[in-house]
């Protein structure tokens, strides 16, 4: 395979779930297209976190994450772990606007929900990300619903579990040239469910695993770069594929917009029972007995956050239970 797939989300339905289908159960990543997100939203996106990554550094820190229990905020370059290693990027972490569960009533992972900080300097950002939110749900919703689809199962299969508040998150991400390691991000498999990744036309660094080999993904002009997580491998019972992937530095810079669309933190995502033609090609949920798959999205989530940010469980007192 020389490159990703392309997958048109305006096509022809009964081809769009076929492809969906195929693709997503032999690769797991590929180029969406016929999206209907507007070009002027994507410009708008991209200046603003320009914006953002030329600030101070001051102003930066000022909204770091270490200060936010809901691990919302600005990191740092090397303030983030993949694998236990160091990743070299910075980045904005963005969730729904929502009240912070204050009396910690529930399970750990409800603190990752609650308030974003967002840089005085840059009001355009959370303007611009507002509307990406939103715009980008409505791709992942459709997304899933062709997916339920083509897996012999109602569309509206998952509608429960994401309901009218799915827990989102979105990463504004600057890769610089070089630093202290080419690790931008070590490789990993999602731990949600859907990922759609809008990268810089014509600039490499992403790179997927395909059959043992890395296959480079460099972002293309009017695409998504989509992906499934863990949990939607999980609902397939492993017809879908969550596949790993990594990014390297390059001697570009470049930025990338990742949008995790997630459900409700406390929500468990439906096992689907694929028709008799489907069931014999499942090859099983990857399973890894240090790294289990909760069913529940929050646990999930928790497992990651903690992980890749160590600085921000230990400031809270958070603890991976």
């Amino acid at each position: 395979m020389g490159e990703l797939p392309v997958v048109d989300l305006s096509g022809d339905p009964h081809q769009l779930r076929a492809k969906l289908r195929e693709v997503t159960h032999e690769v797991g990543f590929f180029y969406l297209t016929g999206h209907g997100v507007a070009t002027r939203l994507v410009e708008e996106v991209l200046s603003a976190a320009r914006r953002l990554f030329a600030l101070p550094e001051a102003d930066k820190d000022a909204i770091a994450m270490v200060r936010s229990p809901h691990f919302r905020g600005f990191t740092r370059l090397g303030g983030e772990l993949t694998g236990g290693l160091t990743d070299w990027r910075e980045q904005i972490d963005i969730g729904p606007e929502r009240q912070a569960n204050l009396h910690g009533d529930g399970d750990d992972y409800m603190w990752l929900q609650g308030p974003n900080q967002w840089p005085d300097a840059v009001p355009e950002l959370r303007t611009a990300l507002t509307a990406w939110d939103a715009a980008l749900a409505a791709v992942g919703r459709k997304l899933l619903q062709e997916w339920a689809i083509a897996l012999g199962s109602a569309g509206g299969v998952f509608d429960e579990a994401f309901g009218a508040e799915p827990a989102t998150l979105i990463k504004v991400i600057r890769y610089p040239v070089s630093g202290t390691t080419t690790q931008g991000v070590g490789a990993h498999r999602d731990s949600g469910v859907l990922t759609l990744l809008l990268a810089e036309p014509d600039v490499g660094g992403l790179e997927v695993e395909v059959d043992g080999t890395w296959l480079e993904a460099p972002g293309r002009a009017g695409a998504f770069i989509v992906n499934i997580g863990e949990l939607l491998e999980r609902a397939s019972g492993g017809y879908l594929r969550a596949t790993r992937h990594r990014v390297r530095l390059t001697g570009e810079p470049r930025i990338s917009v990742a949008y995790f669309f997630n459900p409700r933190l406390d929500a468990r995502i439906p096992t689907l029972e694929l028709p008799p033609e489907l069931a014999g090609r499942v090859r099983g949920v990857t399973v890894d007995p240090d790294d289990p798959i909760h069913a529940t999205y929050g646990a999930n989530a928790w497992k990651s956050r903690l992980r890749a940010h160590p600085d921000v469980a230990s400031a809270h007192g958070h603890v991976n239970t």
